[in-house]
């Protein structure tokens, strides 16, 4: 049997002291951690379409160049870039990025929005 525990719960087994103290220590508050302030995002919609298209411009005239077939677009009505390769002496499309079936169906979907949601409710 251990000796020193009373059932007073006064005494602690010699045997057993570092145990005794991390019980008997007070547990430390956690630090307070205050949330982050929030970041005010500026963004100029104009500016960004004006960054694209001469982007758009500016890699055109160097494939062009280089006469590789290879083509940069923005689609008006989705406002994304399309990327198409083509055959330069057949005029072919190659490839698309997006292909024609997402930009499709990207164009459906964009169609629909006024069946789909009522912007006035």
């Amino acid at each position: 049997m251990i000796s020193g525990i009373q059932s007073s719960g006064g005494s602690v087994p010699a045997a057993m002291p570092a145990v005794a103290q991390a019980v008997a220590a007070p547990v430390a508050a956690a630090p307070k951690v205050a949330a982050p302030k929030p970041v005010e995002i500026q963004y100029d919609e104009a500016k960004s379409r004006r960054n694209l298209q001469d982007a758009v411009s500016a890699l055109n005239d160097q494939m062009a160049a280089s006469k590789t077939g290879l083509g940069f677009s923005v689609d008006k009505s989705l406002d994304r870039p399309v990327v198409i390769v083509r055959n330069t002496e057949t005029g072919e499309v190659v490839r698309q990025i997006p292909t024609e079936v997402v930009v499709r169906l990207a164009h459906s979907i964009d169609d629909m929005k006024g069946l789909l949601l009522n912007a006035t409710t």
